[in-house]
């Protein structure tokens, strides 16, 4: 019997601890984004500008590596760099057509990222929260599923 009940208290502990993760805020269309969503996933994230002509090319791939790696442990997110909210937020990643989801809260102090001085700039954090690569400059869905692949065969 009290083995019973320590694999019980285990268990809600467990859970409970599971459910103490803070949730991320709301995404570009005013839904939660919440810890399960994110946490223990591969991120991608990349932080954009209207005005960046580059970074507006580069949605496309985005989008495009979003869609492969849709149900791969893999999440593409996107952070406005001018810190965009609610209606204009909404606005500019439609603008954009930007089909992944995009952060109205900086997770930047949160994964504990550096400073980005030039756009776009794009973050792979790990299923542990670790930053694990910082890449400056336009990407391609290629050139990002690789960094993926070669990081994730690193064992993390």
């Amino acid at each position: 019997m009290g083995r019973r009940v320590g694999i019980v208290l285990a268990l809600v502990a467990g859970l409970v601890l599971a459910g103490c993760s803070e949730d991320w805020g709301v995404d570009q269309h005013g839904r939660p984004v919440t810890a399960e969503q994110l946490e223990g996933q591969w991120l991608v994230i990349n932080y954009w500008a209207e005005w960046c002509s580059p970074c507006r090319s580069e949605i496309a791939q985005l989008n495009a590596l979003a869609e492969q790696q849709q149900g791969r442990g893999v999440r593409v997110v996107g952070v406005n760099f001018d810190g965009l909210q609610g209606a204009e937020l909404a606005r500019a990643s439609e603008a954009l057509g930007i089909r992944f989801g995009v952060l109205a809260v900086d997770p930047a102090e949160r994964l504990q990222l550096p400073p980005g001085e030039v756009l776009p700039v794009t973050y792979i954090v790990d299923t542990r929260g670790r930053l694990r690569e910082r890449l400056l400059g336009e990407q391609t869905a290629a050139s990002l599923a690789a960094r993926l692949q070669a990081l994730r065969g690193e064992g993390s």
